[in-house]
């Protein structure tokens, strides 16, 4: 697993979405933060990667459901 050290705060700052589009993205099983003992959200440097995707491909057109990687669970 890749080394998931940003909180979302960062990644809003490096990706130009807001909070709730990313809590929205995770709600849609698109990107998979782990969360620390307190509860906060922690990113990967490939999450950060996946979000700009995802909205990229958003903004072209796509849907949510289009965007899920294939077998992939919420909680893995």
């Amino acid at each position: 697993m890749k080394d998931k050290v940003m909180g979302i705060g960062i990644v809003c700052d490096l990706t130009g979405l807001t909070e709730r589009q990313i809590r929205y993205y995770e709600e849609r099983q698109l990107v998979f933060p782990v969360r620390s003992k307190g509860g906060a959200r922690k990113y990967s440097f490939e999450d950060v990667e996946r979000l700009k995707e995802i909205n990229d491909k958003l903004r072209d057109g796509f849907h949510t459901f289009e965007l899920r990687k294939p077998g992939r669970l919420c909680c893995e």
